[in-house]
């Protein structure tokens, strides 16, 4: 990848607008949005439905180039990445956990955190040993250290969810990306999840992004910030 590191937070949005097409005009889906996430902290966006959370996600994951303003990754300015860069630095530096995990039916959950070190292209000859051990250590960090042989259909919701967020973890990202993980879940369960990925923020050190409509994932942020109309503002609730 041909552009600089920067020094600053883990995740930087700068004054980023995005609009869409709507008839005759455009529909603005974020305007004029500033975020600064520094690594190991988790911040959490809540606001209503249609408000932009899913558009601020996109962008910060560099799947949508905004009109204009800011996206910084890790200290790269993702402005001037050409397409294949930017899917280079989607696979080395950002992990996005799914409100769906979308786990592979044939796959063990060991293998699904496996595939990723071959889709990443970093591996070398002779590392499949270090990978099956790191998708193992991981696998036991978010608590599922006896179900790394299990397939999708032998786990519960919960722990589908986890083995979602292990894998994105697999190549140790800076910036962490969470669309609303426990929207399928009971309270329980949910809070459990949540509670695990404010700890693996803190632990690895990466800056966390949650979308969430879930009150339970308020008191686990370190910053809680609102989202209407395209706008970020002051959130309510954080710890």
């Amino acid at each position: 990848m041909s552009s600089g590191r920067l020094l600053s937070s883990s995740l930087l949005l700068a004054d980023v607008t995005l609009t869409y097409p709507d008839g005759a005009g455009r529909l603005t889906a974020l305007d004029g949005v500033g975020l600064d996430v520094p690594g190991g902290t988790l911040t959490a966006v809540v606001g209503p439905s249609g408000s932009g959370k899913s558009s601020l996600l996109a962008v910060a994951a560099t799947l949508v180039t905004p009109d204009r303003g800011r996206v910084v990754v890790d200290g790269v300015e993702t402005a001037a990445l050409s397409r294949a860069e930017k899917a280079e630095l989607r696979r080395r530096r950002l992990g996005i956990v799914f409100q769906q995990p979308n786990l592979l039916a044939s796959l063990t959950a060991s293998e699904q955190l496996e595939l990723m070190a071959h889709v990443d292209g970093r591996r070398r000859r002779g590392a499949a040993g270090r990978v099956r051990e790191r998708a193992r250590e991981l696998l036991a960090a978010v608590g599922l250290a006896g179900e790394a042989g299990r397939r999708p259909h032998q786990l519960s919701g919960g722990q589908r969810q986890r083995v979602g967020i292990a894998r994105a973890l697999m190549n140790g990202p800076a910036v962490l990306l969470v669309d609303e993980p426990t929207s399928a879940l009971d309270h329980e369960r949910g809070a459990a999840v949540l509670e695990l990925l404010a700890g693996l923020t803190r632990e690895r050190g990466t800056a966390t992004v949650l979308v969430t409509h879930d009150r339970a994932g308020l008191a686990v942020a370190d910053r809680v910030v609102g989202m209407v109309d395209g706008r970020l503002g002051a959130g309510a609730g954080a710890a």
